[in-house]
């Protein structure tokens, strides 16, 4: 491999790492804050609904309910170590930093390639698979609005595409045209 190859290696690591670190603590936040919101939101509208009668309706009573379903999906992963993962990867993340800017002084590229293969191998070995429901558009906010990453740009050239997932991308355009039929039909069989 030679230093152009190896710089573009490492960049793509550093992008999966760092992706990754924000991918973990996006898990966590969600994972931690999430429960207190939904607790907050309930709290508040059981209150106004002794003074507002149509907060004590049907529907905002299921919304409610559902909402305080969710926490039962998001308790499982309260057992895993989010945060300390991201705190790990975060730390690989900067030595693949360290180690991108070592190689463009001159570093031997032989000993910088090992390098870079045991820093993967710690990558893997300290990722969790396991992330919940929105954390991936919520680290692409984290990695690309309050990350570091000049580095990887160099080699990557990141684009508009890159900063918002394809899901949210397709997600959006299918709410909007929901909410549109949501408005229209009624008017159309009104």
């Amino acid at each position: 491999m030679d230093k152009a190859g190896l710089l573009r290696s490492i960049a793509t690591t550093g992008y999966n790492v760092g992706f990754g670190a924000k991918k973990h603590f996006a898990t966590f936040d969600i994972v931690e804050k999430v429960p207190g919101w939904i607790g907050f939101i309930s709290s508040a509208v059981g209150i106004f609904a002794l003074v507002w009668e149509p907060l004590s309706a049907k529907l905002p009573s299921a919304c409610l309910a559902v909402l305080g379903l969710c926490t039962i999906y998001i308790n499982p992963y309260k057992a895993k170590k989010y945060d300390e993962a991201g705190r790990k990867l975060t730390q690989i993340y900067n030595q693949l930093r360290d180690l991108y800017h070592s190689v463009q002084a001159g570093n031997d590229v032989q000993d910088s390639h090992k390098e870079l293969k045991r820093l993967e191998t710690e990558f893997y070995a300290v990722s969790i698979s396991k992330q919940i429901l929105f954390s991936d558009w919520y680290a692409h906010y984290k990695f690309f609005a309050q990350q570091e990453r000049d580095w990887i740009n160099e080699q990557r050239s990141f684009t508009w595409k890159d900063t918002l997932p394809l899901s949210f991308r397709i997600a959006v355009p299918l709410f909007v045209v929901a909410c549109l039929g949501l408005i229209a039909f009624p008017l159309l069989h009104g």
